[in-house]
């Protein structure tokens, strides 16, 4: 996400960044850099004027110039901008009634933006996060629209009110609240119709759900990928309807990022929600720093140790520090870790968030399919050999490659690389030197 923007910017910051001392020259023509990635990125003209006025004005004050470090100085101070370009007074959380009561989620947008998709992704976090929730199917238009939620909310177990023959959606809406009331579900996401295109029908059918329901937050659902567009018909949504917040949708594809950059400037309303995949798991709370600090190329660690966390819980990570200190992990291990890591995200995703990774480490330097080839011969070992890998030998070796469909020489290369990581993994265990160095240069 951001590739486009983020290569941009961050030469222009690294063209100043080397520098002991700098002028206004230099900074005029890294501020007309960034300005060009930004209007390049499709953000809205009004918000790139503000920006960069208010980062000249401060960049040339004598704070920078005169700095110690003044390309760092520099650096900061667009960061700084870009965190407040991206932050909303209101804040960027749901606002959500405690469990005793009934909170009631309208989401609304037009067709094909995700609405259905990203209703069923946020009533997964919601209940991960220990809500009980409901999912409503109010969109009694696009044909099959009723069932997909319900297959969708089946793969997430969390329920889906609807009402057989019911053209109405209002009363769809007013009965599954009442419903929810009843069985004391705290959280209703409401699934509304949406239309190719802007009409009168469908914001007063929205309209009415929402003076009927009378929503706690209202989400407008977005396509990240349409820029400038997302933006012009949020704004008609907040006129007529009113919104609470922005959900973005496919903003792992959005190479440019125009919509997430111009939507709080100009609607005036927080990005809430970003979806950064197909799985229910893709859906990620937005946060300004963090994401301005991706477009500067400085990564995101915090988000990646949460993934990490999310997989690993305080016992296992305890149990996997003595194994490497005791030189007791095994292949199984190795195992294990490797579809931990599958389940974190994509490769490209994880390295976003690696600081100083971006643009010195792409997704081809890693080696998809030779993981996928580890994980086969492993799993073609018997308990004992991924116990104990010094007793698989040339016959075993034999037998491993037969029933992976790989190759002895495969299982050889894996053999000396696990070799190798469990003498890199004992060190690190045992070494709070060299851990302290390895966290430091993961900006930790």
């Amino acid at each position: 996400m951001f590739d486009s923007i983020s290569g941009k910017i961050s030469s222009a910051l690294r063209t100043l960044s080397g520098k002991g001392k700098i002028s206004e020259k230099n900074i005029s023509e890294a501020v007309e850099e960034i300005k060009d990635a930004l209007l390049d990125a499709d953000v809205n003209l009004r918000v790139v004027r503000r920006f960069v006025n208010s980062t000249m004005e401060e960049a040339m004050g004598e704070k920078v110039l005169k700095s110690v470090n003044p390309g760092q100085m520099f650096t900061k101070i667009v960061y700084d901008k870009m965190v407040a370009l991206l932050t909303s007074e209101s804040g960027n959380e749901l606002n959500l009634k405690g469990k005793d009561t009934t909170s009631i989620i309208l989401m609304m947008g037009l067709q094909g933006s995700g609405k259905t998709t990203a209703s069923h992704k946020l009533a997964y976090k919601l209940k991960k996060e220990g809500r009980k929730v409901m999912l409503v199917a109010a969109d009694l238009v696009r044909p099959a629209a009723v069932t997909q939620l319900e297959l969708l909310g089946e793969k997430v177990d969390v329920p889906v009110f609807k009402i057989e023959g019911e053209k109405n959606p209002v009363k769809v809406a007013q009965a599954a609240v009442s419903k929810a009331r009843h069985d004391l579900i705290d959280t209703v996401i409401i699934d509304t119709s949406g239309r190719m295109h802007l009409d009168e029908t469908l914001m007063k059918e929205i309209k009415d759900i929402s003076d009927a329901v009378r929503p706690d937050e209202k989400l407008f659902v977005a396509d990240a990928m349409t820029g400038q567009q997302a933006v012009e018909i949020a704004k008609e949504f907040e006129e007529k309807v009113g919104i609470t917040g922005v959900m973005l949708t496919k903003f792992d594809s959005d190479t440019r990022g125009g919509a997430a950059l111009s939507l709080r400037s100009v609607v005036g309303k927080p990005i809430k929600f970003i979806g950064t995949g197909e799985k229910a798991e893709d859906l990620e709370t937005f946060h300004p720093d963090r994401i301005a600090s991706r477009i500067l190329g400085m990564g995101d660690i915090v988000s990646l140790v949460e993934k990490a966390q999310e997989q690993y819980d305080q016992e296992e990570a305890e149990k996997l520090q003595k194994k490497m200190e005791k030189n007791t992990f095994d292949l199984q291990d190795y195992l294990e870790q490797l579809e931990k890591m599958n389940k974190m995200g994509s490769v490209d995703k994880l390295i976003e968030m690696i600081p100083g990774a971006k643009g010195n480490i792409s997704e081809d330097d890693i080696d998809l399919k030779e993981l996928e080839v580890e994980k086969a011969i492993i799993r073609s070992m018997t308990k004992f050999e991924r116990a104990n890998y010094r007793i698989i030998g040339p016959s075993r070796r034999k037998r491993i490659a037969r029933g992976s469909g790989t190759s002895v020489a495969e299982v050889n290369r894996l053999l000396k690389k696990f070799e190798k990581s469990k003498l890199l993994l004992k060190k690190l265990a045992g070494n709070k030197k060299y851990q302290a160095a390895l966290l430091k240069n993961l900006g930790m």
